[in-house]
């Protein structure tokens, strides 16, 4: 009888501690599958438009990767470039279309911040993705992540090319120790050194991603180019619904359309996240895997993922403005903005090799 106790206050305390832990900021997604919880990404997550870099109007976001993830970001997107050093070895930093433009530093530099956060916040699952501009094979890249320490949290799955027929729960994840998801748009071939490198395509689906009028939001699957909707929902893999709008400048180039962005991120409303997860939850018959927002704070964009994931009290997440960062008050305290319109086209010119 004494026995048949303390087992049965150990269990109910086991359940109690469980109860109350939160997998990404809410106990109701830990037993959750991977593929069956909706998360917000940042696009270009590295890239910021803040007094860092002078308000580079580049830039898509306004928050460093460590504010993003406490905030509740779970998807962190980046581009990958080859960086020649006049002196020393290739390097591997995250530039925004080129190097000259905007370099947010190296790439294993900024994965060490994520593993940062990642140490001090064990019950989150973290996702990476890497547009590989410059075809960098998967042991370079797996070589980053390794030097970067972060590679002791990624998940492996069982084949490098078959989707899996169930993914782990939130609460697998976390108590196997392989929280970060790690994909590659693209690799031509995935490492054996590093198999938990996943090409991107193999295992997910995007839509349209170069929009300037909300009217150009849709559902279809853009990439990769051979899926419709019902190839993709048949496929089994995971949908990454883009949801951000360009501002083309002068000689055609594109930068972020900030001014949108309270419109853009809204819960609800004409050509809001909210309304574009209900529409394409229509279509695909679950809502998106993954939202990519640009300045993610403003809307905020988190309310529309945690209405999409049914979350009605989010646990352990830090507060972020919700506002546009004011780059004039900037200017008034005496520093000076390079990061103009301007200054975004003359470093895309002389990167594409046009003069004037």
């Amino acid at each position: 009888m004494f026995l048949r106790t303390i087992l049965s206050a150990s269990a109910l305390l086991f359940t109690s501690v469980f109860a109350q832990t939160a997998c990404n900021n809410s106990p109701s997604l830990c037993n959750k599958a991977y593929n069956n919880v909706t998360y917000l990404g940042t696009h270009d997550a590295a890239f910021l438009r803040d007094a860092s870099t002078n308000f580079n109007t580049a830039g898509n976001q306004f928050y460093n990767a460590t504010v993003q993830l406490s905030a509740g970001v779970r998807l962190l997107t980046a581009q990958v470039h080859k960086y020649n050093s006049t002196s020393g070895p290739i390097e591997w930093h995250l530039c925004h279309t080129t190097c000259s433009l905007l370099d947010a530093g190296t790439l294993e530099s900024w994965l060490g911040e994520i593993k940062t956060w990642m140490d001090a916040n064990p019950t989150d699952v973290v996702t990476v993705l890497l547009v590989n501009s410059d075809n960098a094979s998967g042991d370079i890249l797996g070589e980053q992540f390794n030097s970067s320490g972060i590679s002791r949290y990624a998940y492996t799955p069982p084949s490098s090319t078959t989707l899996p027929k169930t993914w782990p729960t939130l609460d697998n994840l976390i108590s196997n120790g392989t929280r970060l998801m790690s994909f590659v748009a693209s690799m031509s071939t995935p490492s054996a050194s590093y198999p938990f490198l996943m090409d991107e395509f193999t295992y997910l689906y995007e839509n349209s991603y170069e929009n300037e009028s909300p009217s150009e939001f849709s559902c279809d699957p853009n990439r990769p180019t051979n899926l419709d909707a019902q190839t993709a929902k048949s496929s089994g893999r995971m949908f990454l619904m883009n949801h951000f709008l360009y501002s083309t400048q002068l000689f055609g180039i594109q930068t972020p359309n900030v001014t949108y962005t309270n419109v853009t991120n809204a819960a609800s409303g004409a050509g809001s996240l909210g309304n574009a997860i209900q529409n394409c939850t229509s279509v695909y018959s679950k809502p998106p895997n993954f939202v990519l927002v640009d300045f993610f704070n403003v809307g905020p964009a988190i309310q529309a993922v945690d209405n999409a994931n049914g979350v009605t009290s989010a646990q352990g997440r830090k507060s972020v403005s919700t506002a546009l960062v004011d780059e004039t008050a900037s200017r008034s305290a005496g520093t000076r903005s390079t990061g103009s319109v301007l200054a975004v086209i003359v470093a895309v010119m002389a990167a594409v090799g046009f003069s004037m």
